[in-house]
């Protein structure tokens, strides 16, 4: 069997900035909210998929902004789409799927452990984590736990992962801590980019590996001489970025695989929330 697994938080982001601008009777905002659950029925149709689970940043907030302040904190995130995310996890329960809410840690992390541990288990054939985070795809592992790209069908498995980044999966916290990433927060080396990380990892495979001076260097690359030097001046810093790109894999997932059938709407309850929300339309998608 397949599990998709999915990232709440991105298509909620999508939803809210692609979709035009619909409230409900109160007045609240429930952009976000209807595109959720139009991407996530047309999901489990095109997929056919049998077991899901979705994961939500409850809170913007994670561990990751303890140890570095300017890691995001999602003040940049639109009050009307904060508003969303509780409803969120209620209106993708009555869709009948598994809600995994992260409060100290982030969604991503769930993925990355629920993808772990559910790869382990023997009915399970593909692990598929539907998200275009590059976070993310640390966590790719041959054909068996794999990122889906839904807007571009494209399936990033570990050889199509180096075919993008020039790294493979375990390098791509690394590749991030050098490069940097502005969604996150994380600045990078100064100088470094995505073709001196991958040029570099792609030999190396982590940054403790990078030989501390470029002359002891055995890859040719633009502008060594400052690379290393800027590394050299940074490298606890290049340490702590790759730290927070690094996904947490031990974070608790109480579900079995059991647990993650889609068993179908549960009616009731999806036709109340159509209604609070003003979304009758939405109700054809029972008998789909």
């Amino acid at each position: 069997m397949k599990l998709h697994i999915v990232d709440g938080t991105y298509e909620l982001f999508r939803a809210h900035f692609s979709q035009p601008i619909r409230l409900a009777p109160d007045g609240m905002h429930v952009s976000a909210i209807r595109g959720l659950i139009i991407s996530l029925m047309a999901l489990i149709n095109d997929e056919n998929i049998t077991h899901i689970a979705v994961a939500f940043d409850s809170s913007i907030k994670s561990f990751r902004n303890e140890i570095f302040a300017k890691y995001k904190d999602g003040s940049d995130t639109p009050e009307e789409l904060l508003m969303q995310f509780p409803l969120a996890e209620r209106v993708v329960e009555a869709l009948g799927i598994k809600v995994w809410p992260s409060l100290d840690y982030e969604a991503d992390d769930a993925l990355g452990s629920a993808a772990i541990k559910f790869s382990q288990h023997d009915e399970v054939d593909q692990v598929v984590i539907c998200s275009v985070d590059k976070d993310l795809c640390q966590i790719v592992s041959g054909d068996v736990i794999v990122c889906l790209d839904r807007k571009n069908r494209k399936v990033f498995n570990e050889i199509e992962v180096e075919n993008k980044f020039g790294v493979l999966p375990t390098s791509i916290p690394d590749y991030l801590g050098l490069m940097g990433d502005s969604a996150d927060g994380i600045p990078g080396i100064p100088k470094w980019g995505s073709k001196s990380a991958s040029a570099l990892l792609s030999r190396y495979l982590t940054i403790e590996n990078i030989p501390n001076n470029y002359v002891l260097w055995d890859v040719k690359v633009r502008g060594a001489e400052t690379l290393s030097r800027n590394l050299e001046e940074n490298r606890q810093m290049a340490y702590l970025y790759k730290q927070l790109a690094t996904i947490k894999t031990d974070v608790v997932i109480d579900e079995e695989i059991a647990d993650l059938s889609w068993e179908g709407i549960k009616t009731q309850d999806f036709i109340q929330i159509c209604d609070e929300l003003g979304l009758p339309n939405l109700k054809s998608l029972i008998n789909t």
